[in-house]
């Protein structure tokens, strides 16, 4: 590392460009027939949102309700039956292939084996996807892995299952606030390995409220004894609107950044010496193993359809959505606004994409993977060179140690420092006006 001061390593985790935090309402209410009228419809990826958990998690701020009271999920499946109907006709009467499928949320898995079963329906039937011959990744948690939903996932086609274990140790999980017990971790793992899905992802959480090296070490030995396909590594946030937000941090900022740093490489070498490959920060594959569908950075291409309150749609042009909260009572007035609305035809809250910005989002998509990009590909992409666009920013990630500089001619890679501080770099490719618009959005 060079002595050039650099950002903080924590700042945000960007999973998305621009941010949801940077939509607004849209005053014109673009026809979605006409968004899509020129867009390529042969490779799209189909993502499903369930907005529903039976906790909600200290660090959680997604998109989510904790329960769903009546016949809420039903009244739910029924707008996203009616979405979707409308969504398949403004693609119009061509042919339509999706390349990959998605079930996240939330917890689909909250959904009965019968509801997952009409979801997969939705998608088939409504929307065209043959979830059997493409991906399809769908997330769960410990408490709703049972056998009967698990088994209607892989009956469906289902090749990669998430589950989000966060801790093994119960304190920790106590810490993060995620009630949950190891016994019933291991249990519901025992179920998912049973139901015979191709890919088993584990999540895990550093950072947490009184981890150490060695609780660390532990839960990322429990996982492995499990031999995942797939394990992600999340470093833990506090952030507005969340459990763990409405409490002080228990050490400084710069204190928690370089625990979090330290037990970030613990946990990266830990895999590595066990067999494990790393694809991106967070995401690590265990060698050999054959992967389910694109890397974590795909749904962020072009050609992606979201059905469900809570998730985006994205064309060439604009990003759409419908409205975000963290608050639970605003989250819980969105959904009911959801269940409630008969027309989906038009994009309500989104993100018109210009090509300066879709330049941002393509360096930003392809440098925080760790095979990098390779820039002949972005200069074919977009009549430029990378240098001619981002040079400034290029130099600087140089100063800060973040470039690979033995990386072949033509391929512009992270080094392990840049890949530890991905989380910092990432903002730091942010435009000033996706800034502007996140910093002027009041959190509800």
């Amino acid at each position: 590392m060079t002595g050039t001061p650099h950002p903080r390593p924590y700042r945000s985790y960007v999973y998305a460009y621009p941010h949801k935090t940077a939509y607004r309402p849209l005053p014109e209410r673009p026809e979605l027939a006409a968004l899509w009228a020129d867009e390529p419809k042969d490779a799209l990826a189909l993502y499903a949102h369930v907005p529903f958990c039976e906790v909600r998690c200290g660090f959680c701020n997604l998109f989510t309700r904790i329960g769903a009271p009546g016949e809420l999920t039903t009244r739910y499946l029924d707008a996203l039956d009616r979405q979707a109907v409308a969504v398949r006709e403004a693609l119009g009467g061509g042919p339509v292939r999706f390349a990959a499928a998605a079930f996240g949320g939330g917890t689909p898995t909250f959904l009965t084996a019968a509801e997952l079963e009409r979801l997969c329906d939705i998608a088939e039937d409504r929307m065209g996807a043959d979830l059997r011959a493409v991906p399809l990744s769908v997330e769960t948690s410990p408490a709703t892995a049972t056998a009967d939903r698990l088994a209607v996932l892989a009956g469906r086609g289902a090749t990669r299952l998430s589950i989000g274990v966060q801790s093994f140790v119960d304190a920790e999980a106590r810490a993060a606030v995620r009630p949950q017990r190891r016994a019933d971790v291991e249990a519901a793992l025992g179920r998912i390995r049973d139901a015979g899905v191709p890919v088993l992802n584990v999540d895990l959480i550093y950072g947490i409220d009184g981890q150490t090296a060695e609780s660390w070490r532990y839960s990322l030995d429990a996982a492995l004894a499990w031999r995942p396909e797939e394990l992600y590594l999340y470093p833990l946030y506090v952030r507005p609107l969340t459990g763990l937000g409405r409490s002080a941090p228990a050490e400084s900022d710069r204190e928690w950044d370089e625990r979090r740093l330290r037990l970030y490489r613990q946990g990266r070498d830990h895999l590595l010496a066990h067999g494990y490959e790393q694809v991106s920060m967070r995401m690590f594959r265990r060698s050999g193993a054959v992967p389910a569908g694109p890397d974590d950075h795909a749904c962020q291409t072009d050609g992606m359809i979201g059905l469900g309150c809570g998730a985006r749609s994205y064309t060439s042009a604009l990003h759409y959505s419908f409205d975000y909260a963290v608050d639970m009572r605003e989250i819980r007035s969105i959904i009911d606004a959801y269940t409630g609305t008969a027309d989906f035809s038009r994009a309500e809250v989104g993100r018109w994409v210009d090509g300066a910005e879709a330049r941002r989002r393509h360096l930003l998509q392809s440098l925080l993977q760790a095979a990098g990009m390779e820039t002949a590909g972005y200069e074919e992409r977009f009549g430029s060179t990378v240098q001619e666009d981002f040079g400034a920013e290029l130099e600087r990630f140089a100063a800060y140690g973040w470039l690979d500089g033995s990386a072949p001619e033509g391929l512009l890679r992270l080094s392990p420092e840049g890949l530890a501080h991905s989380d910092g770099l990432g903002p730091e490719l942010f435009s000033p006006a996706v800034r502007a618009a996140m910093a002027a959005y009041e959190p509800k």
